[in-house]
């Protein structure tokens, strides 16, 4: 059994304790938040559980194995390091720092401290995504040529962070884990209109080692919620979209081909190739509890995670050219 304390139950927070409490090889055993408030509604629906106020007092409750970090971004690293100095495993909230360079010195101490450091970039544990992962690396799909993305909503507003950081990370980690690295080069731009120097929408263009181009436009400043990604390759091309209340996952059997040109040699025509529309069968879970057990799962075996401090520096530095390309005027940075 896995002991678990919980940093932040704020906005996120409580559902950690939620699925670690409902998981059978864990338990949550302490939670820490300032607000006294907060502490008071997590004791009325967990009474077996210790509220702290302090994240340090959290770290010195006894028998405790590991922790959540579930607090403003800005806080991520000083508490995660903290945390694996105290000899816990570590699951922290996206994105794991706001630098690359500070995600790479926790990934190094958690290494060298034997512990678990994994991220939460939870979008990597929906049952859709990983689909569009599988469609991906199984070649039905054929030579990916790009992909692009939409994340847009009205809110959830935050003051911590701009859109950016809070929503394109989702996409970037996806896009990350789907072509197996990180782009070479950035070009981006957003805008602030609510607050200053916190961007409410913007549009990236990430360009990968192996040609493939992604496009991603985020904002939380939109009247409709959409959460798509579009996947085309040159045999097939497939769709995933959070609301789809048919299917999440939708392939295309299209494509470009080449007819010849009879009336001269060597020259052929481009032509639309129509075919069925597909919905796999996709089983649908909580990804946050999938992401969870996995998290037990990599405790037990001590084992690394495929979203370690390695993964989220790779995240990280997408976003830190993200923004040095918004404040260039959309001109490509590299990563």
């Amino acid at each position: 059994m896995v002991n678990i304390g919980v940093v932040g139950i704020g906005h996120w927070g409580p559902n950690h304790v939620r699925n670690f409490s409902q998981l059978s090889g864990s338990t949550v055993v302490a939670v820490a938040d300032t607000s006294e408030e907060r502490r008071k509604a997590i004791l009325a629906s967990y009474p077996e559980v210790t509220a702290y106020k302090t994240a340090d007092e959290l770290f010195a409750h006894d028998g405790l194995d590991a922790v959540v970090i579930a607090t403003p971004t800005a806080t991520h690293y000083e508490l995660v390091k903290a945390a694996l100095g105290a000899g816990l495993d570590v699951l922290a909230e996206k994105p794991l720092a706001v630098t690359a360079v500070q995600c790479r010195e926790l990934d190094e101490l958690a290494k060298k401290n034997g512990r678990v450091l994994m991220v939460g970039h939870v979008f990597l544990f929906n049952s859709g995504i990983l689909k569009l992962k599988e469609c991906s690396d199984d070649g039905s799909l054929g030579k990916v040529y790009y992909g692009h993305a939409t994340r847009v909503n009205l809110g959830p507003i935050r003051e911590d962070v701009g859109a950016v950081f809070d929503l394109a990370t989702h996409d970037i980690s996806i896009f990350n884990y789907i072509f197996g690295g990180c782009p070479t080069t950035v070009s981006a731009s957003g805008k602030c209109f609510l607050q200053k120097e916190l961007e409410d929408l913007a549009f990236l263009t990430l360009t990968y080692p192996s040609g493939q181009v992604a496009n991603v436009h985020v904002s939380w400043l939109d009247p409709k919620k959409i959460r798509t990604i579009t996947l085309v390759g040159d045999r097939k091309m497939v769709t995933w979209d959070d609301l789809d209340p048919v299917g999440p996952i939708h392939i295309y059997d299209k494509s470009v081909i080449q007819e010849p040109y009879y009336e001269s040699f060597g020259e052929f025509h481009l032509l639309a190739r129509e075919g069925d529309i597909t919905i796999p069968k996709v089983k649908m879970s909580e990804p946050l509890r999938a992401q969870s057990q996995h998290f037990i799962d990599c405790i037990s075996k001590r084992a690394e995670s495929f979203s370690d401090g390695a993964f989220a520096a790779g995240v990280v530095a997408v976003l830190e050219a993200t923004q040095k390309s918004i404040e260039a005027g959309g001109a490509p940075v590299e990563v």
